[in-house]
């Protein structure tokens, strides 16, 4: 089990995202007030904690958000995730991985440019919001069993 770290959000896209006190997923939707929301497969983006603490040995000044993540966790291990995984934030928002990783727009972006390397096309994870609630740090993040699969 593990927790998250930080949440993230911006109006749009293509911008490093603003750290905020919590967020607001919504079932089929996403993320209340984010760019990236809306009826498609890649609703809201997570990345381990520990993948940024790795690009911050070449760049210490990165902060949450500068990989356009929505939520940072912490000690939850995305190589054991594949797609159709349900992940399970405090006792009831329900996201299920629908990708993992992504190309980097226009073929790189500026934290690839700057480093040489860049996260989230290899350790990037992508949901759907299968059930939603408000998200703010500190709540667990485990993978979820089938008995918490959603009606309707």
């Amino acid at each position: 089990m593990g927790f998250i770290e930080a949440v993230c959000m911006s109006e749009q896209k293509g911008v490093v995202k603003n750290v905020v006190r919590e967020i607001v997923l919504r079932k089929g939707w996403g993320i209340e007030g984010d760019a990236h929301a809306g009826e498609w497969h890649r609703q809201v983006s997570l990345l381990a904690g520990e993948s940024i603490d790795r690009m911050r040995e070449k760049m210490p000044d990165l902060s949450h958000g500068m990989f356009a993540e929505n939520i940072v966790t912490r000690s939850l291990d995305f190589s054991l995730l594949e797609v159709g995984a349900r992940l399970l934030i405090d006792t009831d928002v329900l996201l299920e991985v629908t990708q993992i990783g992504k190309e980097c727009h226009n073929g790189g972006c500026v934290i690839q440019s700057l480093t040489g390397d860049c996260i989230m096309p290899k350790e990037g994870v992508f949901c759907k919001v299968l059930q939603g609630g408000r998200v703010t740090p500190d709540m667990r993040i485990e993978r979820s069993g089938s008995e918490h699969i959603v009606e309707g």
